[in-house]
C-alpha cells in the first residue's frame, strides 16, 4: 500500500513559518485590556453533571466564536475559528477576512522530516475543527485536556525533551477519530447535527488552541483556533510559549472555561503533572466579556464540505439519545454503562456473535466478557481523573477475527476519543496476533485502490495555485508494507512472523515494536520494526501506523481539495498531466484492509481473546490512564473466563508476547498498577493469570 502526499511548492497565498517552540509567535497586544476574568472555580461535578439541558445553543456559538474574534482582532492575527459540540457536530466555522487560507504541518525538527504529514499544506478550516474536537473528545467532567496536553503524551519523550525517558503514554492517539473510521459518524448537509462521534478531519490534533468548553462542571463541546500559519506540536513543554492561536482560543473559552479543578495542570500521569494552557485570561489584549456580537463585519460563517454548512447551530446534550452515546437499558443491567446509538432510539453495537467460523465467540461470551470488563472499570480508581479516588472512566470493544465489532460498551463520562481508539486497539491486537497479518499487509500493499494507483508510492508532491484553482501532484518515491513485515521477522529472529499466529500480541508488545527507539526512550538505539528511525520519525510521520492509513487520508483532502468553497476553490486536482475525475469522499475503510477499517493502535489497553490456543477476537479498552486500560482489558476477560468455566481466556501463557527477548530485552504484555481498585487493598490483581 502506498501514500501520497500533498506538500506546497508554490501558493498564491505566501506561507510564513513564524513559530519556534510549539507555535509560538510574537503576535502584539494593543491598549489597556480591563481587569481580568477570574478562573472557573471547581464545580464538583464527577460524571452525573450532564442533563438535557448541557449543550450550546446557536447564542454560546455566536459569543464563543466572537470572543475570538475581538482577541484576533486585538493580537493582529485574522483567525479561522471552529466550535464542535461534545460528540463532535460542527456548530460553526468563521473565517475572518485575511486569515491564512492554508496551514503547514511540521514537527519543527533540525533538519526538518521529509515524508509523513510533515510539510503537507491543509485548509485552515480543517485543523481548527480537528483543534476543537480534540479538546472537545480528550475531556470529561472529571478532566479537562486541550491540544497543548495533546502535544504533550504523543511525543517521543515524556516530558518532551526530557531525554532518556518513554514516549508519551498516548504515543500514536493522534491518528485516530480519522476520517475514514467506520465508527465515526459523518455530517450530511442540510441535515443539521446528528449523533457522534463524529471524525475528526486531522485526526487529534497537538498543536496547542484547541480547548474544551463546559458548563456548569460538564463538557459540552470545544473551540479550535487557526490564525499563525503553522500546524505543529510543543517539542519543549519546560518553557512558555506565546502562541496566538491558544490565546484567540482561550478567549472564546471566557463563560465557558474548565473548572479550575479539573484542568490537565491539575492532574498528574506517571507523577508528571500535566499541561494545559501557556496563556491565561489575565494575558489577554482583550476582556471577552465586552466583545462585539458576531457580525459578518470581521469575515463569515464558512461551508465546510464534509463536516458543516454554511451556519450556526445549537448542539446536542451529551448522554442523550441524539447525541448518539445514551444510557444503556438493555444488556449492561446495574453496571451505569453508556452505548452508542443511531440517534432513534437503536445501540449501534449490540453484543452479537462473531462472523469468523466454528470456534466463533457467541452472543452471550460477547455481552458477558463486556459486562466484566464494565464491572472491573467501575471498582478501578481513575488515573487520569479528579477528584482522587474516583472511578475509571473507558470505553470497551470487542471484535471478532474479521476485524467485526461485536460490542461497544462505555461507563459513564468516559471521554469520547476512547470510543474509536478502544475499537481500534481491540483489532490491532487481534490483528497481530493472527496467521494472516503478513498476507493483508501484502494485499494491501500491492491493491491499487481508487483514482491514484498508489501501489508502489510513498508520497506526492503537490503544487497549489489557488489563483488558477489548480492543484497538481507528482509522485516522487516508493515505499511498501511489506518491509515492515521483513523488519519483524529478522527483529524477533521469527521468519514466519505475523503469519503462523504462534504469538499473542497486546498493543503494549505492539507499540513496544513502534517506538523510534528500542527498548522505548533509550535515546542513541535503533528503532523498533513498526516505527522509522528517529531522523525520519514524528509523531506526524510514525512508521506503520500513519502508512497504512495515508492513501485514504491523502484521498480524502483531494477530494475537499475539489469541494473546497470560493474564495480559494474549488480546485482541479492533477496527478501528472492526468485530471482527477470528481471524487467521492472516502469509505469508511481506512486502510482497505477488512480487519482494521479504522487503522491501528499503538499505545497499551487491549488483549487478544482465545479459545484454548485458538484466537477467537480481540478488547479494547481506552480513556482513563493506560495501565487502568490494560488491566481492565485483561482481568475484564480473566473474569469472564472463570464465569464461563474457561471457554474464553488469555492467551496461553507460553504464547504471550513477553516471552521473547529481541535485542536482549523483553517485549511486555501488560502492565497493571499495583492496589488499583477503590474497594480492596488487592496489590497484584493480575499476577498469576
Amino acid at each position: 500500500m502506498g501514500r501520497l502526499q500533498f506538500r506546497v511548492l508554490g501558493m498564491a497565498v505566501a506561507m510564513t513559518l513564524t513559530a519556534c517552540g510549539g507555535g509560538s509567535n510574537s503576535g502584539h497586544t494593543t491598549g489597556t485590556s480591563p481587569p481580568p476574568p477570574q478562573p472557573t472555580p471547581d464545580s464538583g461535578c464527577n460524571g452525573s453533571c450532564a442533563s438535557a439541558q448541557s449543550l450550546l445553543s446557536t447564542g454560546d456559538v455566536q459569543a464563543v466564536i466572537a470572543q475570538a474574534v475581538a482577541e484576533a482582532q486585538a493580537q493582529g492575527k485574522p483567525a479561522t475559528i471552529a466550535v464542535v459540540d461534545r460528540v463532535g457536530n460542527v456548530l460553526g466555522v468563521y473565517r475572518m477576512n485575511g486569515a491564512t487560507p492554508f496551514t503547514t504541518i511540521t514537527s519543527q525538527r533540525t533538519p526538518p522530516v521529509t515524508g509523513g504529514l510533515d510539510g503537507l499544506s491543509v485548509p485552515s478550516e480543517l485543523a481548527a475543527i480537528s483543534k476543537a474536537i480534540t479538546g472537545a473528545y480528550l475531556s470529561s467532567e472529571g478532566n479537562a485536556f486541550s491540544s497543548r496536553t495533546a502535544s504533550q503524551i504523543v511525543q517521543q519523550h515524556f516530558n518532551p525533551g526530557d531525554f532518556g525517558t518513554p514516549a508519551g503514554p498516548l504515543f500514536g492517539v493522534q491518528f485516530s477519530q480519522l476520517p475514514c473510521s467506520d465508527l465515526s459518524t459523518r455530517f450530511a448537509a442540510g441535515a443539521g447535527v446528528g449523533p457522534g462521534p463524529h471524525r475528526a478531519p486531522l485526526g487529534l490534533s497537538a498543536d496547542p488552541g484547541g480547548f474544551p468548553l463546559y458548563r456548569n462542571g460538564t463538557p459540552i463541546g470545544g473551540v479550535g483556533v487557526e490564525a499563525d500559519g503553522v500546524y505543529t506540536l510543543d517539542p519543549e513543554v519546560m518553557d512558555k510559549d506565546r502562541n496566538v492561536d491558544e490565546f484567540i482560543a482561550m478567549a472564546a473559552t471566557f463563560g465557558f472555561g474548565a473548572p479550575a479543578d479539573r484542568r490537565a495542570d491539575r492532574i498528574t500521569a506517571g507523577g508528571i503533572s500535566l499541561r494545559f494552557t501557556d496563556v491565561e485570561y489575565s494575558s489577554l489584549a482583550t476582556n471577552p466579556a465586552g466583545a462585539a456580537p458576531l457580525s459578518n463585519a470581521n469575515g463569515a460563517v464558512m461551508a465546510v464540505p464534509g463536516y458543516a454548512d454554511a451556519t450556526i447551530l445549537a448542539g446536542t446534550a451529551f448522554g442523550q439519545q441524539p447525541s448518539g452515546i445514551r444510557p444503556d437499558n438493555q444488556f449492561y443491567a446495574g453496571l451505569d454503562a453508556f452505548v452508542l446509538d443511531d440517534g432513534a432510539g437503536n445501540n449501534r453495537y449490540p453484543p452479537i456473535a462473531g462472523t469468523d467460523g466454528a470456534n466463533a465467540l457467541t452472543a452471550a461470551e460477547v455481552q458477558t466478557l463486556e459486562q466484566q470488563a464494565l464491572k472491573v472499570a467501575n471498582r478501578a480508581r481513575a488515573q487520569i481523573r479528579n477528584p482522587l479516588g474516583s472511578q475509571a472512566r473507558v470505553s470497551i470493544s470487542v471484535v471478532d477475527t474479521n476485524g467485526v465489532a461485536l460490542a461497544v460498551a462505555r461507563t459513564r463520562d468516559a471521554p469520547v476519543f476512547g470510543t474509536d481508539v478502544s475499537l481500534q486497539k481491540a483489532r490491532t491486537a487481534m490483528f497481530n496476533s493472527g496467521a494472516y497479518a503478513a498476507g493483508d499487509m501484502a494485499n494491501a500493499a500491492s491493491a491499487a485502490p481508487g483514482v491514484f494507483n498508489p501501489a508502489a508510492a510513498d508520497y506526492l508532491s503537490a503544487a497549489y495555485d489557488t489563483g488558477a484553482h489548480t492543484a497538481k501532484f507528482t509522485l516522487i518515491q516508493t515505499s511498501h508494507l511489506n518491509d515492515y513485515v521483513t523488519r519483524v521477522r529478522n527483529f524477533l529472529g521469527r521468519p514466519t512472523a505475523l503469519a503462523d499466529g504462534a504469538i499473542a500480541f497486546t498493543d503494549r508488545a505492539g507499540g513496544n515494536m513502534a517506538r523510534p527507539f528500542f527498548p522505548d526512550g533509550i535515546d542513541g538505539t535503533a528503532n523498533g520494526p513498526f516505527s522509522y528511525p528517529l531522523a525520519q520519525w514524528s509523531p506526524f510521520n510514525d512508521g506503520l501506523q500513519l502508512d497504512l492509513v495515508y492513501n485514504r487520508l491523502a484521498a480524502h483532502l483531494a477530494f475537499y481539495l475539489q469541494n473546497l468553497p470560493a474564495p480559494n476553490g474549488p480546485l482541479t486536482v492533477s496527478v501528472g498531466s492526468t485530471t482527477l475525475p470528481a471524487l467521492s469522499d472516502v469509505p469508511q475503510n481506512c486502510t482497505g484492509i477488512q480487519r482494521l477499517p479504522n487503522g491501528i493502535q499503538i499505545f497499551p489497553g487491549s488483549v487478544p481473546i482465545y479459545r484454548g490456543s485458538t484466537l477467537v477476537g480481540g478488547i479494547g479498552i481506552s480513556g482513563d490512564g493506560v495501565d487502568q486500560d490494560d488491566m481492565v482489558s485483561f482481568l475484564g476477560l480473566n473474569n469472564a473466563s472463570v464465569l464461563l468455566g474457561g471457554k474464553i481466556n488469555n492467551a496461553p501463557p507460553a504464547m504471550r508476547a513477553d516471552t521473547l527477548r529481541p535485542q536482549g530485552q523483553n517485549l511486555r504484555y501488560v502492565e497493571c498498577p499495583q492496589a488499583p481498585f477503590i474497594d480492596t487493598n488487592d496489590a497484584n490483581p493480575c499476577d498469576g493469570k
